[in-house]
């Protein structure tokens, strides 16, 4: 059985990237890095996210990057602890360069979430879950 899960994702640029995740409060494990990927550490457990800068992905992936603009490759969602971080993230992520409308929804009366879109095109779903208020 696997041990682990990470993910991988193209960035265009390192630095830039590693900048946005840091200023939204996201910690990056500098005993896993190299000159083209940084490890960033997501959750309590944590998980793993390799940003690789686009040819290294390409290299790895053996397949064309999608292009975020105009398809989604995959939404990343992320537990927050309240519906007040799902906002604080929100716009920690517009201030850092990211974009948002942030229109915070509730879904299935026990879901509060939104969309950021980080400076590669990625999306991601931050959620707060009221597990009291599930079923």
């Amino acid at each position: 059985m696997a041990k682990d899960l990470w993910l991988n994702l193209p960035v265009k640029d390192l630095e830039t990237s590693k900048k946005f995740f840091s200023d939204i409060g996201f910690v990056f494990n500098e005993d896993y890095k190299s000159p083209n990927s940084a490890c960033m550490m997501i959750g309590e457990k944590p998980t793993v996210v390799m940003l690789y800068e686009e040819f290294v992905f390409q290299q790895i992936s053996q397949n064309r990057i999608t292009n975020t603009i105009l398809t989604n490759e995959m939404l990343i969602s992320i537990d927050a602890e309240s519906k007040t971080e799902v906002d604080d993230i929100a716009a920690k992520a517009v201030a850092a360069g990211g974009k948002s409308s942030h229109v915070p929804i509730e879904m299935e009366g026990y879901m509060y979430g939104c969309l950021f879109i980080d400076v590669d095109g990625h999306r991601w779903n931050v959620l707060y879950m009221d597990l009291e208020k599930m079923n």
